[in-house]
């Protein structure tokens, strides 16, 4: 039935016993399909009803669906007719695995940051739109602060042909779910407001004393709603709620949307589905849920591959830590196990902090703890770290406050596109003052630079890229000293001088270039900030200086060395290696960084052609 699908409408003509069949069909699609190319498979497991649902009340594009997150629109996708293009889904050139709006009409917002959704919605519809706007938030997205800060604009301005869905997958912010629910269902049924009416008509006929009728039914209307079903955020916002819906009944969620756009208010439909539904090794996952994944084996769930990865490296030697000073703790937004901490949680489960997706609160928490005497690390992905600027300047190095954080999915990530390349850290890091930045070349530097961090007096970050670790060093290594390079080799007609996984490039074009008859050494700078003095020394002999970064090039790493050698007074040639200023595109890291010139070859290209014009 997928391939008789090729836009949303002609889901309109299709029985309820055809969509219980397409339904199963797209399960196996996808399971199908992601096992070979990886990306996020039980978010989209959990939502095949409810997107089918979606498109069948509304009339996408001219409605406007907002997927909050946006890694569960793989249904989406399908729905509007992109089934032929998941083979290649998140290679270099392929289908993204988030909406695009390079790809269809039907992707409104590209967006892959959480907790955005509600902002977007709002503005759309205050914008005085047409058509229906619907924003899609779930998957963990409404324990964001952002989510909350539109939730009260829009109890405030109230527009018009704005629905929300909840999808509450137990990920995410739940009121009272259980025995409840089907009442909770009525809540916008047009009996249940014509009833409030009614009940409100007759109060106003019986006197009162102290009190007017209005007051009174309002009371009573209160103390009804509270003994069927305890009230939620939206009741206090003054919002229309739907309650309680099963998110994997086509019929039920078809004739809640219905029920909603009877209503020229905003209203919440809050929609209860399964993460992995349908697929049994996704639902037994009690940690992750299958959530992200690369090629596995469909029969048993478990990945084809498997290396270990520098996350678990930098975990590893945090426990370690950990384990010897019972001041470290830690704080994820959202993300223990991806982003390494799941060893530590095993091991000391009292000092390590979920706080949801609130970056920002995650850093002001490690303030707090760090004014108590902690030794706080907060371990975020770069792309959702960069939320968390104003707190990391101005509530952590303002204090200059011994906060560690350890910044996972630096640089060029690779398949899941641009909103998710952690190429802009370097730059706005090391504008902050009293903040030291060190970027490891391999696992070692990595463990060693936690070593250091754990011990800190003041603010350190650690960047480092989603890769695989070439080897494992034992635990414990030595602590690096702040602010001091490696020189690998010497040269007298160009210097490399690389941070970071950029120091293997460095290396690998050194080589080639000695080959061609070119003087070429390397240095592995380690820390960006303070950067070590002894460059400028090192690079003394050679008439080129080359910097090479896995970071935009404006106000990056290549910049914080053209000013060390300006206040050095020391006139060099430059020229420097780095993500230039756009955004990249998703498919493999490799191919991204050749996209861009950031592998050996046009590395060497590069040298050459500015030594001998």
């Amino acid at each position: 039935m997928i391939e008789s699908i090729s836009q949303p409408s002609d889901l309109k003509s299709l029985s309820h016993d055809d969509l219980e069949v397409l339904c199963d069909e797209v399960r196996t699609f996808i399971l199908e399909k992601v096992s070979k190319t990886g990306g996020h498979l039980s978010p989209n497991l959990g939502v095949v009803e409810l997107t089918i649902a979606l498109h069948r009340v509304f009339d996408s594009p001219k409605d406007r669906l907002i997927w909050d997150v946006g890694h569960q629109a793989y249904v989406h996708k399908i729905l509007t007719g992109r089934a032929t293009e998941f083979d290649q889904l998140r290679h270099t050139g392929g289908l993204s695995g988030y909406p695009s709006r390079d790809e269809s009409p039907h992707d409104f917002v590209e967006n892959s940051h959480a907790s955005t959704s509600l902002s977007y919605a709002v503005g759309h519809a205050l914008a005085g739109y047409d058509g229906w706007t619907v924003a899609v938030i779930g998957d963990g997205a409404f324990t964001g602060g952002m989510a909350y800060e539109a939730l009260n604009h829009i109890a405030v301005t109230k527009p018009e042909r704005l629905i929300i869905v909840l999808n509450d997958n137990g990920r995410s912010y739940a009121p009272t779910v259980g025995g409840l629910a089907t009442l909770a269902h009525y809540r916008i049924d047009p009996r249940y407001e014509k009833t409030k009416k009614a009940i409100g008509k007759m109060l106003r006929g019986i006197p009162v004393v102290g009190e007017s009728a209005d007051e009174m039914a309002g009371r009573m209307k209160d103390a009804v709603k509270q003994i069927l079903e305890p009230s939620t955020v939206f009741d206090a916002l003054d919002l229309k709620y739907s309650g309680v819906v099963d998110g994997h009944d086509i019929k039920l969620l078809e004739e809640t949307l219905e029920q909603a756009k009877t209503f020229t208010e905003p209203v919440v439909v809050h929609v209860v589905t399964e993460k992995g539904n349908g697929y049994q090794p996704a639902i037994e996952d009690e940690e992750e849920k299958l959530h992200g994944v690369g090629s596995f084996d469909i029969a048993t769930g478990k990945a084809l591959k498997s290396e270990l990865k520098l996350t678990e490296v930098a975990g590893r030697a945090l426990a370690e830590a950990a384990a010897r000073d019972e001041d470290v703790y830690a704080v994820s937004a959202a993300m223990v196990s991806t982003a390494g901490l799941k060893q530590m949680a095993r091991r000391f489960p009292d000092r390590v902090f979920d706080t949801g997706i609130a970056e920002q609160h995650s850093v002001t928490l490690a303030a707090g703890m760090a004014m108590a005497g902690k030794k706080p690390v907060v371990a975020i992905y770069s792309a959702f770290l960069q939320r968390a600027f104003d707190q990391i300047n101005a509530d952590v190095a303002l204090h200059d406050l011994p906060v560690t954080f350890l910044i996972d999915r630096a640089g060029v990530t690779g398949p899941d596109g641009p909103s998710h390349h952690g190429v802009f850290d370097l730059s706005y890091l090391r504008m902050i003052p009293n903040l030291t930045v060190g970027a490891p070349a391999d696992a070692t530097e990595l463990c060693a630079m936690i070593e250091t961090a754990v011990d800190h007096d003041g603010p350190i970050a650690i960047r480092y890229p989603k890769g695989g670790a070439v080897s494992v060093p034992s635990l414990p290594v030595e602590a690096l000293e702040v602010g001091v390079a490696q020189k690998l080799s010497s040269g007298s007609d160009v210097m490399l001088v690389a941070v970071g996984r950029m120091v293997e490039i460095a290396e690998k074009a050194a080589a080639d270039l000695v080959e061609r008859g070119v003087d070429a050494g390397v240095i592995n700078a380690r820390w960006v900030k303070p950067l070590d003095p002894r460059i400028v020394e090192w690079c003394s002999e050679a008439p080129l200086v080359v910097t090479l970064e896995d970071n935009v090039i404006a106000g990056g790493f290549g910049s914080a060395v053209t000013e060390m050698f300006a206040e050095a007074g020391v006139a060099k040639k430059f020229s420097h290696v780095g993500v230039p200023d756009g955004f990249l595109p998703f498919g493999s890291a490799a191919d991204v960084m050749e996209s861009v010139g950031m592998d050996p070859d046009s590395v060497v290209n590069r040298i050459l052609t500015t030594l001998t014009p």
